[in-house]
């Protein structure tokens, strides 16, 4: 019998975190398998590892601990990947040579798999002086588009892309145009970025008082203090960032606050991190430890939870030392203080089981219950990890123990600390959990509520069908299972009817007991007035939030769900009429077939320098009527291109056939910079031949109508579709696979079909 609750959760596991063989044969035969390689793994530095492995087995079984994505992937495969999820690279210096060293190490970092996160506020800001070469500096925005552009090019570990958090200090003389550069939609689009907020500056703009923007000993501009919060958060409501880091709350709250400052995150926010900081991640899924659910005694098992987290700590403290980083800074910072981020998933699925409204008052002092069950046992088992293992090297006890989250711990677990020391500095954090969420049977993710109890998914056939699978929601497959089809109670609510301060309630209820913090969107609805929407902010800031991400439907990102009907839609007409032979795209279980003959065309490309021009062919498929890229191919008789063509031609070809929107083939192309230098053509500088490849490909689509121009999206709009009665609502496709499933999940765009992420 499968252990798997849902298609959707194994379809997860064989595509992200199945041990494969290069040529796709699988090692894991089961996930069974999965959990025993992980299992032995991290229980090979121990003195019994067999007793630990099968410790550390029970609590992988049934999806009860999940290990971040990167841990359950790579663990016991020999491969050279990072365990570490993420990392907060080196402090930039205020030097060309520094700045581009520091783009080596965001390279070679990204290229293990890991997501990064940087400070910007130390480059000079823009037309400030260059001593010694008579120029006027660029500013950290220029140096931000040459980070974007390396992220495009590098294609993280797996099937997992680069991510990377940019922060920028709310004095810096530079802060408006950070603010604003999200409003380009082509820009920036590798970046996450947030605005650290001081303490100093809330209370300015509180006072409506005057604020210094600043470089070294130079003030270079002072502006109003409320114009500058009122700048964030128009940016923010028009296009969803930046977010807002309140930077002195975290350093004030860190318990390392005595041998470090943090001045960035890793890339969702969960873990503010020191130079060099990185961020391993799990979680305890809190819907497997209810008992009883949905009657009068359900209730969630704080001893089955106290063990389970115990031994989660255990095995996340080995993944310190079986885990392999890109640089050895990186490594030394996580030997001394072996910091860990144990979580929740699951949080809104357990309430619901339980009777309680997510967002609540009640559901808000439950979470706040379970967040410092959770910090206690972390705690204690992290002591006793410290009386058989020793201390983090650079424990120090009273220092220790007089601030950070640890000073408001019960005084039994300081009394235990102050005896025996602590392994792990800092022990807890709320991380994105959307893929892992699916894995473990469509668990709500995190501790954000339910984004919709049930949507149909769509996958196209070889023969060119379609089957329709649904995905439910764990809790209300559970409801089902028990009671039928009887009527969910009315406290069952989701993402899209909960207010704004609801989630705000949950996210502060949380915090109290994490000593990192927490990835969590803030849904807000598109007709929210913008007094409103600020106020949400304000009252994150004043309930103890360490930061804030809201996400409000916009012309830029687009929505993330958008139901919109067609005009000439008849009274009474059945929606799904329209649905039937439109341009949608489609995402194909298996690869189509080639038929037997394809059309197509073939363009001559001659690339400045070369003595042979390279001939481009691309065909197309007909689907539902409506012309698609099918393949590829590429020739030369210059036999110098002979094996990167061949090797490109398969590769762009299996990627088109799988369907989905497929033009994100043509903006990873199109990044390609030589470091030899481009060419001119026709007027543009072009990067390289692959970009020059790339911008052929692109004409073609725009020739047959399956985008809409140079650099823009599908010409057949997916807003533009209309639902089946009772189907989810739509918003953009998904870039990897086409379904309309994407949605903004713990400040990340998610698809909850392929469990593609933009954060990775």
């Amino acid at each position: 019998m499968s252990r798997f609750a849902a298609p959707i959760a194994e379809q997860i596991w064989d595509m992200k975190y199945r041990f494969k063989k290069a040529d796709g044969a699988p090692i894991d035969l089961s996930v069974e398998d999965s959990w025993r390689r992980i299992a032995r793994d991290l229980a090979k530095v121990e003195k019994e590892p067999e007793v630990w492995e099968e410790r550390f087995y029970a609590a992988l079984e049934d999806f009860k601990y999940l290990p971040a994505g990167r841990i359950t992937a790579g663990a016991g495969t020999a491969r050279n990947v990072t365990l570490f999820n993420c990392f907060v690279m080196g402090t930039i210096p205020d030097s060309m040579g520094g700045i581009f060293d520091m783009l080596k190490e965001a390279a070679l970092t990204m290229q293990q798999g890991g997501g990064i996160g940087y400070d910007f506020s130390t480059i000079r800001p823009r037309g400030a002086d260059v001593m010694g070469v008579a120029a006027d500096a660029s500013g950290p925005l220029s140096f931000m588009d040459v980070w974007d552009a390396m992220c495009r090019t590098i294609m993280s570990a797996g099937s997992r892309r680069g991510a990377m958090m940019a922060t920028m200090r709310c004095d810096h003389p530079d802060i408006e145009q950070f603010i604003t550069a999200k409003s380009d939609p082509a820009r920036l689009r590798m970046f996450n970025m947030s605005v650290l907020v001081t303490d100093a500056f809330m209370e300015a703009v509180k006072a409506d008082g005057p604020w210094e923007l600043k470089f070294g000993n130079k003030v270079y501009h002072t502006v109003q203090a409320r114009d500058l919060w009122n700048k964030i958060m128009q940016s923010t409501y028009d296009y969803a960032e930046p977010g807002v880091i309140f930077i002195d709350r975290i350093n004030a709250m860190n318990n390392l606050n005595y041998v470090e400052t943090i001045a960035a995150t890793n890339p969702c926010g969960e873990q503010p991190l020191p130079p060099y900081g990185a961020c391993l991640l799990g979680s305890i899924n809190l819907a497997r430890l209810v008992k009883n659910p949905f009657e009068g005694d359900a209730a969630l098992d704080e001893a089955e939870l106290s063990d389970l987290v115990a031994t989660a700590v255990r095995m996340m403290d080995n993944v310190v030392d079986a885990s392999k980083f890109p640089l050895p800074e990186q490594a030394a910072e996580a030997q001394a203080k072996r910091r860990i981020g144990l979580g929740v998933t699951g949080l809104a699925d357990a309430l619901l089981m339980l009777g309680l409204r997510y967002g609540s008052e009640d559901a808000a002092a439950q979470t706040e219950t379970w967040m410092k069950a959770i910090a206690r046992a972390s705690y204690l088992a992290s002591v006793e990890l410290a009386k058989e293992k020793g201390a983090f090297p650079l424990f120090d006890k009273e220092k220790y123990l007089s601030g950070g989250l640890v000073a408001q711990m019960d005084e039994d677990v300081k009394a235990a600390i102050a005896e025996h020391g602590i392994r792990n500095a800092l022990l807890t954090s709320i991380a994105p959990t959307g893929t892992i969420s699916l894995y473990a049977g469509n668990v709500s993710s995190g501790i954000e509520p339910v984004f919709a109890y049930a949507y149909t998914r769509k996958v196209l056939q070889k023969d060119g069908s379609r089957t329709e699978e649904e995905v439910v929601d764990y809790a209300v497959q559970m409801w089902r299972d028990k009671f039928g089809e009887r009527e969910l109670p009315e406290y069952f609510v989701n993402a899209q009817t909960l207010e704004p301060s609801a989630h705000v309630r949950m996210q502060a209820a949380a915090q109290k007991w994490i000593d990192s913090s927490i990835s969590k969107t803030i849904n807000c609805p598109e007709d929210i007035s913008f007094d409103a929407f600020k106020d949400v902010y304000m009252q994150a800031w004043d309930t103890g939030c360490k930061g804030c991400t809201t996400y409000r439907p916009n012309d830029v990102t687009g929505s993330v769900l958008a139901v919109s009907e067609k005009e000439d839609q008849a009274p009474g007409e059945n929606p799904a009429d329209h649905v039937a032979d439109s341009g949608e795209v489609i995402y194909m279980s298996e690869p189509l077939e080639r038929p037997q003959s394809l059309e197509g065309a073939t363009y001559k490309l001659k690339w400045p320098d070369s003595e042979h021009a390279i001939y481009l062919t691309v065909n197309d498929v007909i689907i539902n009527g409506h012309r698609r890229p099918f393949e590829v191919f590429i020739n030369s008789k210059n036999m110098e291109h002979y094996a990167w063509t061949l090797a490109l031609t398969r590769m762009i070809s299996a990627v088109f056939r799988r369907g989905g929107d497929v033009s994100f083939v043509v903006e990873e192309l199109k990044a390609v910079f030589d470091p030899r230098g481009g060419a001119w053509m026709e007027g543009k500088y072009i990067p390289s031949i692959l970009a020059a490849i790339g911008g052929v490909i692109e004409r073609h689509m725009i020739a047959i109508g399956f985008i809409e121009g140079e650099g823009m999206g599908l010409k057949s709009d997916p807003q533009a579709q209309v639902m089946a009665v009772g189907e989810a609502p739509r918003g953009k496709a998904c870039p990897s696979c086409g379904q309309f499933d994407l949605q903004m999940v713990e400040g990340c765009m998610t698809c909850m079909s392929c469990g593609h992420s933009k954060c990775g």
